[in-house]
């Protein structure tokens, strides 16, 4: 099992071995933390409570960051501390539950899928998370799910992105918006002017390891100038497909033939 890793101040991280998936925990008051998007299996979630309670933490809240299920999951040694979403988040969650068991237990089987419903929604629109600790930016956005939604701990300089500016996955869009690239597009607007209106010395993707500011940048330029090769059906070079699994591969093949069909907006 992999242990948790101070990145920033009271933010630490740990990054498992599906799909270099990473867990956030936030320490908060007198032993509190708040713990985003916990592992895969049942095991790791198990070995992640364990370590909280060596450290002396108790889960004050969680918060999964957008409706796909590996970003959903709990188990009962986390506690039944409330967890979060987006409001539009948690409306996928529970409509699309049948689709996410199936999903995970093709994808992990030792994974536990008996709360990918269970998460509490957020009143829509700039809200700051509800908890007993540091200040908290919730960020939603649609780029890459209904209700997707980055961290902003301004303390810590530290953004939780959940599924974008990753160093392993291309963007993947939602295929289900109205505008996908387009809405790809605002998200990564909204994270560099993140970068330009004050520090922001962290970052760490739900998928891959933790950035700072710089690598941050080069995610989004990489980010932005992958979407312009789609858009324009120019040949794409970008490391993370060339190292990437097969099924990332797919997704971007589905992706340019979905712009080539004009299925995705420009």
């Amino acid at each position: 099992m992999t242990s948790l890793v101070a990145v920033a101040d009271g933010v630490l991280v740990a990054t498992h071995p599906f799909c270099t998936t990473t867990t956030t925990v936030v320490l908060g008051a007198d032993g509190g933390c708040l713990v985003v998007d916990p592992a895969v299996t049942a095991a790791e979630i198990d070995a992640l409570a364990a370590e909280l309670a060596a450290l002396g933490r108790r889960v004050t809240a969680g918060f999964s960051t957008h409706p796909h299920w590996d970003h959903l999951l709990w188990r009962p040694a986390l506690g039944e501390a409330p967890r979060y979403a987006t409001s539009l988040g948690a409306r996928t969650a529970l409509g699309r539950l049948a689709e996410n068991v199936a999903q995970a237990r093709d994808a992990a089987p030792d994974a536990d899928v008996t709360a990918l419903a269970r998460v509490a929604a957020l009143p829509a629109g700039p809200t700051t998370l509800p908890w007993d600790g540091p200040t908290v930016r919730v960020l939603e956005h649609r780029a890459h799910a209904p209700g997707h939604a980055a961290l902003l701990v301004p303390h810590a300089r530290t953004l939780v992105a959940g599924d974008m500016v990753s160093d392993v996955e291309i963007p993947l869009p939602d295929h289900d918006a109205a505008d996908p690239l387009g809405d790809y597009d605002r998200a990564l607007d909204l994270i560099a002017d993140l970068l330009d209106a004050g520090p922001l010395d962290v970052v760490v993707p739900g998928h891959g390891t933790v950035g700072d500011r710089a690598q941050l940048r080069r995610r989004v330029r990489a980010d932005r100038r992958y979407l312009a090769d789609v858009r324009a059906g120019r040949p794409v070079h970008d490391a993370r497909l060339a190292d990437g699994a097969d099924w990332l591969r797919r997704e971007h093949a589905v992706l340019l033939e979905r712009v080539a069909a004009g299925e995705e907006r420009r």
